[in-house]
């Protein structure tokens, strides 16, 4: 059996993460000895009585910044030659299912979390390997980010879930939106599951998942189309 994926998690915040990781999926991943998750705590490696993470901006301005001392010794108490060093910032690139594929091929993640105002420039600079974004928006501080590459990394290692495509027919994992899903009963409140599922035909049912996939896409997100170089038809449905 191949090693665990080791995930480092740099933050001054473990207590955000650890009930996250406690639950669901990644809790019997980590059972399964999938991964390993570890907290790296900056205030570990502090010099002073205060265990001080953070100071005012150089040029002034709101808001603190985490100093580089702490970041850089939390970082390299764990970074090997193999390590991906990742800093988590608005700034970064877009986070997208294609690289929760690229970093779930990695063997050490290291994910630094951004608080407050920001992280100064030379960790950026000298440190990360790459940075990240989760979104157009401003969160808390960057353990809501590590949560969600953790997760969307974790699930496509083998044996993460039940089933063995489980996440082989998921949105965003071929390009697409995923079909729609239906369970028991086959009629409800007067809305029927369409006949072609239960037909047992499973050629037929594969045909019809692949067609709403693309109308689904289509409908609501032909952003995904044009990345993918395929035509975006007009609107038919």
């Amino acid at each position: 059996m191949s090693a665990p994926l080791l995930i480092d998690v740099v933050t001054i915040f473990p207590g955000m993460l650890k009930g996250f990781l406690g639950e669901s999926m990644l809790r019997l991943a980590a059972e399964k000895n999938i991964y390993e998750c570890r907290f790296v705590d900056p205030r570990d490696f502090t010099t002073d009585v205060h265990r001080t993470t953070d100071d005012r901006p150089y040029g002034g301005g709101p808001g603190m910044v985490m100093k580089p001392e702490p970041l850089f010794a939390a970082v390299e108490s764990v970074r090997q030659p193999h390590s991906r060093v990742i800093l988590l910032t608005p700034q970064g690139a877009r986070y997208e299912q294609s690289t929760a594929r690229r970093l779930a091929g990695e063997s050490h993640l290291v994910l630094i979390c951004g608080h407050y105002e920001g992280i100064d420039e030379r960790v950026r600079l000298a440190l990360a390997d790459e940075e990240l974004s989760i979104g157009d928006y401003i969160l808390t501080n960057g353990v809501l980010a590590a949560a969600v590459v953790i997760d969307s990394v974790v699930r496509l290692h083998e044996g993460a879930l039940g089933a063995a495509d489980g996440a082989v027919e998921e949105s965003f994992s071929d390009g697409l939106l995923e079909y729609p899903q239906y369970t028991r009963p086959a009629e409800f409140r007067g809305m029927q599951v369409p006949q072609v599922l239960c037909s047992g035909h499973h050629e037929e049912i594969r045909r019809w998942r692949q067609e709403k996939a693309l109308e689904r896409t289509r409908q609501r997100r032909p952003d995904l189309l044009q990345n993918n170089n395929e035509p975006v038809r007009a609107q038919e449905e």
